[in-house]
């Protein structure tokens, strides 16, 4: 259950497309699939998740994802973990090659990098189905759990118009705190610079 490939697959898929109403439904399943530190509260904010219209969050996803005006919460790792906070840094190089010794390649329709933090949560749980468990839990130690607080808490912080993203990270950031404690993961220590 600690495993389950749905929590991740599901989670990345709303922090990387656009809004999408069946994808919205399913976030109430959410809670009976992991053994969850807190699980009301996790089946209070899954069900006020599924309320959202997909329609009514474009703003908010163009504003959090596309970079429409300024972006309160880039989704790139290498934004938080390169000192010039720009995109395709040294950890996006590193993320890349770890990618492909799992031989895996990023391969979607936007061009842009593999540290997006929903694509990383789909690397993860794919890594999980194959049968990657050490890996699944490297690219958690030393790839999304360095800078994933932080990020969630700037999309937490977010001046969204509705509270479907920072209610989604806050579920989020406790799906990720429980994994790391359940799997005794130790975060690579990394300076973060956003």
């Amino acid at each position: 259950m600690l495993m389950n490939t749905a929590i991740p697959r599901i989670l990345g898929a709303c922090f990387y497309y656009p809004p999408q109403g069946e994808l919205i439904a399913v976030l109430p399943e959410l809670a009976m699939l992991f053994p969850w530190t807190q699980p009301e509260l996790v089946r209070q904010q899954a069900q006020r998740l599924a309320e959202f219209e997909a329609e009514t969050l474009q703003y908010d996803y163009s504003m959090l994802f596309e970079g429409v005006g300024m972006m309160p919460a880039p989704p790139w790792g290498s934004v938080y973990l390169g000192q010039e906070n720009l995109l395709m840094g040294e950890s996006t190089l590193a993320y890349r090659q770890f990618l492909a010794r799992q031989g895996m390649a990023t391969d979607t329709d936007n061009p842009e990098p593999e540290d997006q933090f929903g694509l990383m949560l789909m690397a993860f749980a794919y890594l999980l189905e194959s049968d990657k468990q050490s890996a699944a839990q490297q690219l958690l130690s030393e790839h999304l759990l360095p800078w994933a607080e932080r990020y969630l808490s700037l999309v937490q912080s977010s001046d969204t118009e509705h509270a479907f993203y920072p209610q989604l990270a806050e579920m989020t950031r406790l799906y990720l705190y429980t994994l790391q404690q359940q799997l005794n993961l130790s975060v690579e220590a990394k300076e973060l610079y956003l």
